[in-house]
């Protein structure tokens, strides 16, 4: 069977971080959801996107199809579900489709469908907070699908460990004078992957493949740390997708960062307002504050984003996709993709600008800023004009 993933209906409310992905490609937990899927599936997927991001992520259609709403994350209850799907079959829960069957080409009209009900909890990513405030859950899920019946590399006895059959080493992770306290939740250390001495960790915790905890870090469950990063300081509740560095102290709690994200040294995100009221996020949907029932809520910033040393967050601040923050004072807590400053004001940072960092990072870690890479990042330079409309005025 050949499976797709779609956006669905929830795609907007997950900007900025699906600018430059689809939503199948968040991570939460240890996997993002499309590994998730394809671990469940037994099977590779591709995906339904928007059309600025289908050239990289493109749709592989065949005669027989399942297609997957990317913002339901897979239990085995559910995907045993969707491996059974037949023709004229939908698994919907209460009015949202979460998977059906469609033929090459069909127009599908869910009413000349047979609908399943899906009748039991759903997980589901719809909100940016989501990806922080269920990642605890997600991290417990995650582990317990990939270190089912395998056994963990050894823990070198330097280490300080409560709890050490919730800690899982994956070949070629290194640690050495660390404490890990698993008794709340599991500790999954990737592949060379390395913490570094000194360090304080909690479970739930996630060092996915190459990443690095810097020396003497302190570290509270409910965080991941995405392949290739670097972390430093103190981490509450956050989730990194992967090749972001915040490599020096400060804290940074219940947020999430993007690819190819950097925060300076003594960067620090406020996470709980002075008056304890429920934190208000900024919506690109409905382009105003929304609720998030949560009081505490930290940054949300969107790849290839950047800020300088000293740089402080408000409770609830929005970063979009490359913005460069610095300077002293808070910046406001929604900061246009593109942005250029902080608190004093800004202007508009320039593709070209923009693409030239963007190639020195990525080339540190060998990776190329590709022309489909650049035509993405164009495209959300001109989608995003209308907040920086009085820029360099």
């Amino acid at each position: 069977m050949n499976y797709i993933l779609f956006d669905g209906a929830s795609r907007n409310s997950l900007l900025p971080f699906t600018y430059t992905r689809p939503v199948a490609d968040i991570r939460i937990g240890i996997l993002t959801i499309r590994e998730k899927w394809e671990k469940y599936l037994g099977f590779t997927t591709s995906t339904i996107t928007e059309e600025y991001l289908s050239e990289k992520y493109p749709m592989v259609e065949l005669e027989e199809n399942v297609m997957i709403n990317a913002s339901y994350v897979p239990t085995e209850n559910l995907a045993i579900m969707v491996k059974n799907l037949q023709p004229k079959q939908a698994i919907f829960y209460e009015d949202e489709p979460i998977a059906f069957y469609a033929k090459e080409d069909q127009e599908v009209d869910f009413d000349t469908y047979d609908v399943i009900q899906y009748a039991y909890e759903v997980f589901t990513v719809k909100h940016t907070w989501d990806i922080f405030s269920k990642n605890e859950r997600a991290i417990n899920e995650d582990f317990n699908l990939l270190t089912k019946d395998r056994k963990s590399q050894s823990i070198p006895a330097s280490n300080n460990v409560i709890a050490p059959k919730n800690v899982f080493l994956e070949e070629g992770a290194k640690l050495e004078f660390t404490t890990l306290n698993a008794s709340a939740g599991p500790i999954y250390i990737g592949k060379d992957a390395e913490v570094m001495e000194g360090s304080l960790i909690r479970g739930p915790f996630v060092l996915c493949d190459h990443a690095t905890v810097k020396m003497g870090a302190k570290i509270y469950g409910g965080t991941t740390i995405g392949p290739h990063s670097k972390v430093g300081g103190e981490v509450n509740n956050s989730v990194i997708f992967g090749y972001s560095n915040k490599g020096h102290d400060g804290f940074i709690g219940n947020s999430v960062l993007g690819e190819w994200c950097n925060l300076g040294a003594d960067t620090n995100t406020s996470n709980l307002k002075n008056n304890y009221a429920p934190v208000r996020l900024w919506s690109y949907e409905t382009e105003g504050f929304a609720k998030t029932g949560l009081q505490f809520c930290g940054l949300m910033m969107g790849d290839h984003s950047k800020c300088g040393i000293n740089t402080m967050f408000n409770t609830g601040t929005v970063i979009g996709v490359n913005a460069n923050i610095f300077g002293s004072g808070f910046p406001r807590n929604f900061v246009p993709s593109y942005s250029w400053g902080g608190s004093g004001g800004f202007t508009t940072y320039l593709t070209k600008k923009a693409f030239e960092v963007a190639e020195v990072v990525m080339s540190r870690r060998n990776i190329e800023l590709t022309e489909e890479d650049q035509k993405i990042l164009e495209h959300i330079f001109e989608d995003t004009k209308k907040w920086r409309k009085n820029y360099d005025l």
